[in-house]
């Protein structure tokens, strides 16, 4: 395969009647700015993982994601499960195309300009980032799943499930809205959950544990994917007037400084119960995951393609 060849994989959004209009403009341009690519659409957001893999396994080394978190997500699993010797080589980069691109929001990628995007994964300039790893004794040790952004457990994780949900039965993003804001009602808001961050071992009721190798959607706003480090932010279930000034804080930046939040450091978390809690990762719900469970962080271990 000539190295300067991408395979790009097209995640259509979900929700959206006209899927193929964004991805005409993209195409458009990749063919203007002269880009050689293979290019290959999900049939859904599992597929991502099995064509990442295929793409990585066929001697790409530019894997080219046109979708958001969770199809981001499912590709650096894809890619690392071919090993390190296929790890060490490819390069992997985003369009932002969907409905959560937190992780391309970090380095400056905008849905809005995909033209600005393109023309800095043309120059391929390339960053190590870290990779946030969870082991899950239900699913086996030797099956770990990767992040980017962050691990979520409880509430959070919950939303993101229900989104996905509503999003693939309603077909239209403002019923998907309305549906999640109602089926939210019936979720269990807090979680007996007992886990170890550094030299404190937690043990009680908790809305939702972010633990982020960025940003983690507002939650972790200190994360930086690139100091080996985890940000970790506990949530208690806080009063409704807390909860609306807790939101409001998450927008304006200043989550951390809420009272109902404790936030750490570190390079491992070890989750012995979640409570039956939902774990999503990047956004893309875990499943078959639940504790005993251990988070860690790979420094710096694949080339993410950043701009110029």
């Amino acid at each position: 395969m000539e190295s300067s060849r991408w395979g790009l994989i097209y995640c259509p959004k979900e929700g959206v009647r006209h899927i193929h209009k964004e991805w005409e403009e993209i195409s458009a341009y990749l063919a203007e700015k002269n880009v050689s690519y293979d290019f290959v659409q999900s049939e859904d957001p599992k597929s991502v993982e099995r064509l990442a893999a295929m793409l990585a396994a066929n001697g790409y080394t530019t894997i080219i994601i046109v979708g958001g978190d969770a199809a981001l997500n499912r590709a650096l699993n894809g890619i690392l499960s071919q090993g390190d010797e296929v790890r060490s080589r490819v390069a992997l980069g985003v369009i932002p195309n969907g409905w959560g691109n937190d992780f391309a929001h970090f380095w400056g990628f905008e849905e809005a300009n995909y033209k600005q995007t393109i023309d800095w994964l043309v120059k391929r300039r390339l960053r190590k980032v870290d990779v946030g790893y969870c082991i899950s004794e239900a699913v086996g040790k030797d099956k770990p799943r990767y992040f980017l952004n962050c691990l979520n457990v409880g509430l959070v994780a919950n939303i993101m499930n229900i989104k996905h949900k509503t999003r693939r039965f309603w077909g239209v993003l403002t019923l998907s809205h309305v549906s999640s804001i109602f089926l939210l009602l019936f979720q269990r808001m807090e979680h007996k959950m007992h886990f170890k961050v550094n030299q404190d071992e937690i043990d009680r009721s908790v809305m939702t544990v972010c633990v982020g190798s960025a940003r983690g959607y507002g939650q972790t706003p200190s994360g930086v994917p690139y100091n080996g480090l985890l940000d970790v932010s506990v949530v208690s279930h806080p009063e409704m007037s807390q909860m609306i000034e807790a939101m409001w804080m998450l927008v304006r930046g200043r989550f951390l400084n809420h009272k109902a939040v404790i936030s750490y450091r570190t390079r491992k978390v070890d989750f012995y119960d979640c409570g039956k809690a939902m774990i999503s990762l990047d956004g893309a719900v875990w499943e078959n995951a639940s504790a005993p469970m251990t988070v860690g962080i790979h420094p710096e271990w694949i080339d993410f393609i950043i701009p110029v």
